[in-house]
């Protein structure tokens, strides 16, 4: 042990380039400071609507972007010595670890995605009797359970398989898909077996019931015939349906497998769920009477692991005796496989996992993301002085009449009554974003967390590759966001006071992110419609005010431009990346805005709606050859669609103006953000008018949008 004082778990340095965020944050805070005194200093002058849309939007714009400089502040950057880890603990004495996994609808979550994600983590390189995995069926069906039997049935082969050669990918899926995948004596069985599962696997998904061929004992048979006909995903009995359990389930080899365990918590019409939040508090209750692991593992069903050893960095951190004892958890970066080459959806949030997370690891610590997140089990019970120690003493069988008794009682939907859950206990209820709003409220308490971003993705997910389902997905984010910025969490106020101002400024950057879309929305339409009605409402290109907005363009675009290429990111994906940014502030942002102002006033209720993880074949081809894909007439494309339209019109109207009767100086700033959007629209006018694939833009949107279009421009021409 005396090595363990010269070799390091992990290092800890703060990147270089802190200091040149800092300075360069300085100077353009100078220059938006200039620019809303210019503002103000119009309105004195004239309090025309213009003034006051202008200032509002500028404004907007000043406070997201001076939030989003408390992550540039401090980024760190830290490296874990896994060789070293044998030098501080023996792994016989390794933490147990809970695998807590997540579905909620076979139809919009193939089953199989599930599987592959369960099959890669019960292959960890880690101690087997260590090691559960439990699955949270929120959508209560049987076609998933039986997903799981076929799924424990492949795992007495697969398991042995990757930890004899060494498999890296161990997600099957990954591993027979890849084309530089090793090749061992045998990998053609193990792959044939694979594909048959998986067969059966889609077969039954595909019929939507079981065949009584496919049952191969009572067991089976006696947990499949709890599905009566009175049991729908919204209202059921709980059902806990243990598969495997290490020491009675064996491999191939002899050798035991890591328990294995179904969940579907009750669920009534009457009694609120609370959606994801609510599903993983029932696996944390259910996990604590069945093996009470001191350490948790949440993934999203989609989420597999992409690094055996994973585990292993994590005890880096939460065994090194230097580290901070109040450390709750370590985040991982969400990583998408799949994306196309130039991320038209701008889909493997590379800003989020290069720039935000690394920055707030250099404060109190990166938020939760809703995945690739281990947690202290301790956290969830309070701050870390009241928190009680979790010792891991399994001591009976998990199959046990009394252990499944009291299994299926914290799983009932009444069970939180009257109790601490979902308030001052385990993930926290109150927003769409579980993740952000538990992790805000675990930092405020005094836990820490800290970010871990290997060469090798830990985990890796899948991205929506239409445009539909990102923007409603971004929009769902958006209310749930909206939900903490306007709760008594609100991070300008009690995020500041009890994490620290740089901390409380970073949450309040990602709460109030959908009120972007008030300043994207009056640029997109505003001085384009000025410009058609022949008004110009921005400084000429010889006013000294012109260079401010020169300046604060160029700043804002430069160091994200910066910040995206050198985190090993292509201009093609950043310039794919902005225009997301813009069609999401349109639409997404807008339409989440909305439909949290109508849910404060009781007229609307936002349900959690799973994001599809079905892929179709004509729609993949699109996807891969970096076409956008519309192809449902959705009122969420209405406000890119129109802007589309308005901004061509007030281009084509300022470059004939120009050239007929007035000086381009006059309207330069107007023409040139028309046609800045008329460049990252040019996706939309192709679906529009030049496509003829089921992907194009649906006509009846198009028209509904001339309409709009036209009614903006007459009405417009009252204002001017």
């Amino acid at each position: 042990m005396a090595a363990s004082q010269t070799l390091p778990l992990h290092t800890k340095m703060l990147m270089p380039w802190a200091s040149i965020n800092q300075a360069f944050a300085l100077v353009y805070s100078c220059t938006i400071l200039a620019l809303i005194y210019h503002h103000f200093i119009g309105l004195l002058h004239s309090t025309s609507i213009v003034s006051i849309f202008l200032l509002l939007a500028d404004s907007v714009l000043a406070f997201m972007w001076m939030t989003s400089q408390a992550f540039r502040m401090y980024p760190t950057y830290r490296r874990v010595f896994v060789e070293h880890l044998e030098h501080y603990v023996k792994e016989g004495d390794y933490p147990g670890l809970d695998v807590f996994i997540c579905t909620a609808d076979p139809y919009k979550e193939p089953p199989m995605g599930a599987v592959n994600t369960a099959l890669s983590v019960m292959a960890y390189d880690y101690p087997t009797e260590k090691l559960s995995v439990y699955l949270s069926d929120d959508g209560g069906s049987k076609l998933t359970l039986f997903a799981f039997t076929e799924a424990a049935r492949f795992a007495a082969h697969w398991v042995p398989y990757c930890k004899k050669n060494k498999v890296v990918e161990r997600c099957p899926e990954a591993h027979f898909g890849s084309i530089d995948s090793t090749s061992f004596p045998e990998t053609d069985q193990i792959k044939m077996m694979y594909e048959n599962m998986r067969d059966r696997v889609e077969n039954v998904v595909k019929r939507g019931s079981i065949n009584h061929d496919y049952i191969t004992n009572e067991e089976e048979s006696e947990a499949l015939s709890r599905w009566t006909d009175a049991f729908t995903p919204r209202n059921h009995p709980a059902v806990i349906q243990v598969i495997l359990e290490y020491g009675k389930d064996k491999d191939i080899t002899g050798h035991g497998l890591p328990n294995l365990v179904y969940v579907s918590r009750e669920k009534s019409i009457d009694t609120p769920h609370h959606f994801k939040a609510g599903a993983l508090n029932a696996l944390l209750r259910v996990s604590a009477t069945m093996t009470n692991a001191p350490v948790i593992l949440t993934l999203d069903s989609d989420m597999y692991s992409n690094d055996p050893q994973t585990p292993l960095r994590v005890l880096c951190y939460l065994l090194d005796p230097s580290m901070d004892p109040k450390l709750g958890f370590v985040q991982f970066p969400q990583v998408f496989h799949g994306i196309n080459k130039n991320d038209i959806y701008a889909g493997d949030m590379r800003l989020g996992c290069e720039v935000l997370l690394p920055g707030m690891d250099g404060l109190a610590g990166p938020f939760f993301a809703g995945s690739g997140g281990f947690f202290r089990r301790r956290v969830f019970y309070g701050c870390p002085s009241e928190a009680p120690k979790m010792n891991q003493e399994v001591s009976h069988s998990i199959k046990s009449r009394e252990v499944l008794a009291m299994a299926h009682n914290v799983a009932g939907c009444k069970y939180e009554n009257q109790t601490k859950w979902g308030r001052k206990m385990g993930f926290r209820y109150g927003s769409l974003v579980e993740d952000l709003y538990t992790s805000c409220q675990l930092q405020s308490e005094g836990w820490k967390s800290v970010y871990c971003n290997p060469k090798r993705p830990a985990f890796l997910g899948k991205s929506p590759i239409n445009l539909h389902d990102c923007l409603n997905q971004t929009m769902r984010w958006s209310v749930g966001l909206l939900e903490i910025a306007f709760s008594r969490y609100c991070p300008i106020t009690f995020g500041v006071r009890s994490i620290g101002l740089l901390s409380g400024l970073c949450y309040a950057f990602c709460t109030f992110w959908a009120i972007s879309a008030i300043p994207i929305t009056i640029y997109a339409f505003l001085p384009q419609l000025a410009l058609l009605n022949s008004a110009s409402i921005f400084p000429k290109t010889s006013n000294p005010w012109f260079c401010v907005y020169v300046a604060l363009f160029l700043g804002a675009y430069g160091q994200e431009y910066l910040e995206y290429v050198l985190s090993g990111g292509s201009a093609q994906r950043w310039w794919n990346y902005q225009r997301a940014w813009m069609m999401k502030g349109l639409s997404s942002f807008s339409f989440g805005l909305v439909e949290f102002l109508l849910k404060s006033i009781g007229i609307s209720s936002f349900g959690f709606n799973v994001t599809s993880k079905v892929v179709e074949e004509e729609q993949s081809k699109r996807y891969q050859q970096g076409i956008f894909e519309f192809g449902v007439p959705s009122p969420i494309f209405l406000p890119i669609t129109t802007a589309a339209i308005i901004n061509l019109a007030a281009f084509l109207s300022g470059i004939a103006q120009s050239c007929r009767q007035r000086s381009i100086e006059d309207v330069f700033l107007q023409v040139f953000l028309a046609g800045f959007a008329v460049v990252n629209c040019w996706p939309v006018y192709e679906a529009m008018a030049l496509r003829t694939d089921q992907g194009k833009l649906p006509l009846k949107i198009t028209l509904i949008s001339v309409v709009l279009s036209w009614a903006l421009y007459s009405a417009s021409s009252m204002a001017f």
